[in-house]
């Protein structure tokens, strides 16, 4: 099959083998039906053509949105993904699918492109979070212990209003605070919780992904750069030109704060069973030209889906990515324009499978209230 990246650079392009994740599935019996569409190296925040199953007029998200779209659409019962910043999350929230991005490095990236290598995660559309438990299994997601059922009466959730949550629009608040009392009213304890103040600072948050995601795009796209650099995207040259200027100093000192960040909200994160979460600012929006954005979700796994403009002058990050940590998204609620709204549930490092056992669980008590059909 073509592997083109969404780049003119490699038109016609055919790989010569398998990634690893393809190989797994394939050995597990799967049929691979067929690859989807992309934007620029899943850099660019505009295209590919994709419409939102639910609305054509509405976008279906980020890069990975063909993949949340062939789900949503009933075409496929399951599809991969990558998230370097909020690509399987909030295409799978704007589409109405569940979707997974697991623990950082938990499952080989061999054979794919990179982004930026200390953010770039495979993950996972479905249609139920059985299915994604399915997938988990094939990719062998263990944790330490076994998970063991936890009863929804004394579950303890924690509600994480992150550094970002100013610019959740009135829609996901809603959800949040529905979710919230839904959970409470079976009996779960649900704590309003901030994260460390060395790691609540949206300035410092912002510039240390930054300096990470330029320095590392810059070494990924070097290649394409030196050989096709007419057909690059004007933003991704920007990447592998430096445009911002970071040094080598810089970016070591961002490696390191960023270490000292995602142990923090790992460490936090262990107090709770569970931590709730936004999966994006708000219903998908009208037209197919902005993909939105990737508000919520970076802090856990690390970039935004971006311009260069907003790259240069908005990057704005979540928890889960950047801090590595797996998260499960679940198409709970319906916004006042008939389209659906996600709510993300968030665990420690390698609790994959545990956050997979409370996701079924707080997924059956958001969904029976929230109202989405999938």
């Amino acid at each position: 099959m073509p592997t083109q990246f969404g780049s003119p650079i490699y038109e016609g392009h055919q790989a010569g083998f398998d990634a690893s994740v393809v190989a797994i599935l394939r050995a597990a019996g799967a049929l691979i039906f067929g690859k989807t569409t992309t934007t620029e190296f899943t850099v660019r925040n505009s295209g590919p053509d994709t419409t939102n199953p639910h609305d054509a007029n509405r976008t279906p998200g980020g890069s990975s949105c063909r993949s949340a779209a062939a789900v949503a659409d009933y075409e496929v019962p399951l599809s991969l993904g990558s998230q370097t910043g909020d690509s399987v999350i909030r295409p799978a929230a704007f589409t109405g699918d569940f979707s997974m991005k697991p623990t950082y490095n938990a499952i080989s990236l061999e054979g794919q492109k990179a982004f930026a290598p200390t953010f770039d995660t495979l993950g996972f559309f479905a249609r139920s979070v059985e299915d994604l438990q399915l997938l988990a299994d094939v990719f062998a997601l263990t944790d330490d212990s076994t998970p063991t059922d936890i009863p929804l009466k004394g579950l303890s959730v924690a509600l994480m209003k992150t550094p970002m949550w100013p610019q959740a629009g009135p829609i996901t608040v809603a959800a949040m605070e529905k979710a919230a009392a839904i959970l409470q009213n079976r009996g779960a304890q649900v704590a309003e919780v901030s994260l460390p103040p060395a790691a609540n600072d949206l300035v410092v948050l912002d510039r240390v992904q930054k300096v990470i995601l330029g320095g590392e795009a810059h070494a990924s796209f070097l290649r394409e750069y030196r050989v096709g650099k007419a057909n690059l995207d004007g933003e991704i040259r920007g990447l592998v030109e430096n445009v911002t200027n970071y040094t080598k100093k810089e970016r070591m000192e961002a490696f390191d704060a960023y270490a000292r960040m995602r142990d923090m909200v790992n460490k936090l994160a262990e107090n709770y069973s569970v931590i709730l979460a936004p999966s994006a600012v708000d219903e998908a929006p009208l037209g197919l030209g902005d993909m939105g954005t990737a508000t919520f979700n970076t802090l856990w796994t690390a970039s935004l889906f971006f311009s260069l403009y907003w790259y240069l002058f908005h990057l704005s990050l979540t928890p889960q990515q950047g801090f590595h940590m797996p998260i499960v998204q679940i198409p709970a609620f319906v916004g006042v324009n008939g389209m659906p709204v996600g709510i993300s549930l968030v665990t420690p490092r390698f609790h994959d499978q545990h956050l997979l056992r409370v996701s079924k669980m707080l997924g059956e008590a958001l969904m029976a209230e929230g109202g989405w059909k999938v």
